[in-house]
């Protein structure tokens, strides 16, 4: 069996056909195997037909099926577009409060400064009309202090008041006892310099910025210096 060569079993095979077909025509007849081959292209026609027609349909429900996944990546595509516009937007409106926050939050600084301005304001004025309602009553008191107490008041520097008393020294009626007067920060009255130095300035001083009895402070400052001349 294995010396027998494929060529061999070709020729095998086609001689048992001829066999066959001729074993066939003599049962059948030859017009029977005729319509058998008609009946047989015919299908086989059919069959080309179906699937003609089959592969066609198949092929549009590919291009179909083709379009359908492209609209769902298209679909997918604007979606993820729409997420992204919406995390943008949510960021905006985050952004959005936050400056509002900001813009309430310099609007009550604003609004705090005012308050403390306006505050300021008026402590300013206050302390501005007590400062100008004293300069009137030293207004007022020159003139009697010059002529009773022998006193010159003279305007310096830094908006400075300058007392100068005379007649105090009975050996030399022309020597000149002197102090200087401002008003400070605080609208308070403040000695800055008395020749000769008087112990106890400190304490008129204190004394006139809880009275403001100014005729008393004055007062009280020459018998200091006319007591310090009648020790000399």
């Amino acid at each position: 069996m294995s010396d027998i060569k494929p060529e061999d079993e070709i020729i095998s095979i086609e001689r048992e056909m001829k066999e066959f077909w001729t074993k066939l025509k003599n049962i059948y007849g030859s017009e029977q195997i005729s319509q058998s081959l008609s009946l047989r292209d015919l299908c086989k026609e059919s069959i080309k037909v179906l699937s003609e027609k089959w592969s066609k349909k198949l092929k549009e429900e590919d291009l179909m099926i083709d379009k359908i996944n492209e609209y769902s990546n298209e679909i997918l595509h604007q979606s993820q577009r729409v997420s992204e516009n919406q995390e943008h937007l949510t960021e905006i409106k985050s952004n959005l409060n936050q400056e509002k926050e900001k813009n309430k939050d310099l609007t009550d600084s604003i609004h705090e400064l005012k308050e403390e301005c306006e505050k300021k304001k008026g402590i300013i004025s206050s302390k501005n009309k007590a400062a100008m309602e004293r300069q009137e009553r030293l207004c007022k008191c020159k003139e009697l202090f010059e002529k009773r107490l022998g006193l010159e008041i003279r305007r310096i520097h830094n908006e400075q008041l300058q007392f100068i008393f005379r007649h105090i020294d009975h050996k030399d009626p022309d020597k000149p006892y002197l102090f200087t007067l401002s008003i400070n920060e605080q609208g308070e009255y403040e000695v800055t310099s008395c020749i000769p130095p008087l112990d106890n300035i400190a304490e008129f001083q204190s004394k006139v910025r809880e009275t403001n009895n100014f005729s008393a402070f004055i007062a009280n400052i020459r018998k200091a210096f006319a007591d310090l001349s009648h020790k000399q």
